[in-house]
């Protein structure tokens, strides 16, 4: 939890005094030297300490020696960890300024899941987390932060990315549609703010450069990823699993095919900043498949500045009342919807698994046909949800459309939410206070 500025001058005068010399008399032993905790950064109005970052490193050489990846410097580890939990500090202040709040059920079940992950009872996780030193509160705290960060992307950025007919159609007439090539990437990305001058640029500059010596020296792509990138991948080794050619820029593409696994790319520019990549592999896919798809209504409740949780939900239960009483799914849709659907009845059509977000589209795959659901929290809002049929699906002739369409969706969300960070947290009030002695 963050301390105030005054509450760290207290513990530190506190500390202070009862460190003071004693008599000289009373000196017979040297007591020894305890390390007190301390402001490592300020973000607006709240702090980060230094047990803090150290928590956080902690966690960090854990998650890269589990997968196998050497961990860099502890010094360097912390600085970039500094920076991750800067600008995570600056997403939950914007949440919490905008009234996001996650609720306990959700994170309820965030840990049912998790325990079911691993194949664990949920006390069978917990005197795990407590062999690795992890209390249920810290997993609480790590998930509500999670989830409020994940919620904000979607609220911010998936809510304002679209994709038109013709971007589609375009990549599709393009020679990169014939191929079928799929590559295993990972990154490496040397941010560079929005207003950086031309000193910063040069000194990011630098830094990137820096990084790809190491690998030119030998490095693993990972460790060097995990020490020098600024990309929320960068504790994964810079990980992006398989992208398909049809996701990524045709000079991007291009560029790959002249890669044999495990070469990276030299520096290349970006509006972003500074990017190496490195081909871990590549298959080839293309494969036909069978897609489970339903056929779902829905009614939707915003929330917004005006609306605030409770009245949301105190209206989209009315809603659900006069449905159970006998008024029509549809009707209620065209009524009170506030989706673009209203005007269809809330119909939407034949959807694939994956289309939808993660909460409404695990309410629709457990709920029977012909069954209202009970209200449904989304980052969009309050949901009613009506399925009126599902089926397996042989997607073959219309498979890639969806697929290119979705493709570039998670393409130009990746983009804008990293160009939103980007401007947030040069919006932000930042002191950095780690080498402060």
């Amino acid at each position: 939890m963050k301390k105030t500025l005054l509450a760290l001058m207290i513990a530190s005068v506190a500390q202070a005094s009862l460190a003071a010399p004693a008599p000289a008399s009373a000196q017979t032993a040297v007591a020894p030297v305890r390390e007190v905790d301390r402001i490592v950064a300020v973000v607006n109005k709240n702090v980060i300490t230094w047990q803090e970052l150290q928590a956080r490193v902690n966690e960090a050489i854990k998650q890269l020696e589990a997968q196998k990846v050497t961990p860099p410097a502890r010094d360097v580890l912390q600085r970039q960890l500094l920076e991750q939990m800067i600008t995570e500090e600056v997403q939950l202040q914007y949440a919490a300024s905008g009234g996001l709040r996650i609720e306990e059920s959700a994170i309820n079940q965030a840990i049912a899941n998790l325990a079911k992950q691993n194949k664990l009872t949920e006390a069978g996780l917990k005197a795990q987390l407590a062999r690795d030193g992890i209390t249920m509160d810290r997993l609480r705290s790590d998930i509500r932060r999670e989830l409020t960060i994940s919620r904000l992307r979607d609220s911010e950025v998936a809510s304002r990315v679209s994709v038109s007919d013709s971007e589609v159609e375009q990549v599709l007439k393009s020679a990169q549609s014939a191929n079928r090539t799929e590559y295993h990437l990972a990154s490496l990305l040397v941010s560079v703010p929005e207003r950086a001058d031309a000193k910063q640029i040069d000194q990011l500059s630098q830094k990137v450069h820096k990084a790809q010596a190491e690998l030119n020296a030998g490095q693993p792509f990972a460790k060097v990823s995990a020490a020098y990138s600024d990309a929320p991948n960068a504790l994964k080794g810079g990980d992006m699993g398989w992208r398909p050619a049809t996701s990524l820029p045709l000079e991007f593409v291009q560029m790959l095919e002249q890669l044999k696994p495990g070469d990276y790319t030299d520096v290349i520019r970006t509006q972003q900043g500074f990017f190496i990549f490195q081909l871990q592999d590549k298959r080839s896919g293309g494969t036909p498949m069978l897609v489970e798809q339903y056929h779902a209504r829905h009614i939707l409740i915003r929330t917004n500045e005006a609306v605030s949780e409770s009245d949301a939900k105190a209206r989209i239960d009315q809603v659900r009342d006069r449905i159970l009483r006998g008024a029509k799914f549809a009707d209620m849709a065209k009524l009170y919807s506030e989706d673009g659907s209203n005007a269809k009845g809330g119909d939407l059509g034949w959807v694939n698994l994956g289309d939808l977000v993660p909460e409404f589209e695990k309410a629709m795959v457990a709920l029977p046909i012909g069954q209202v659901s009970e209200p449904v929290r989304s980052p969009f809002g309050w949901h009613l949800i009506l399925v009126e049929g599902k089926r397996n699906q042989d997607v073959s002739s219309d498979h890639e459309k969806m697929a290119v369409k979705q493709q570039i969706r998670a393409r130009k969300m990746e983009q804008a939410y990293a160009d939103w960070v980007r401007q947030l947290r040069d919006s932000a009030f930042v002191e950095e206070h780690l080498d402060d002695k």
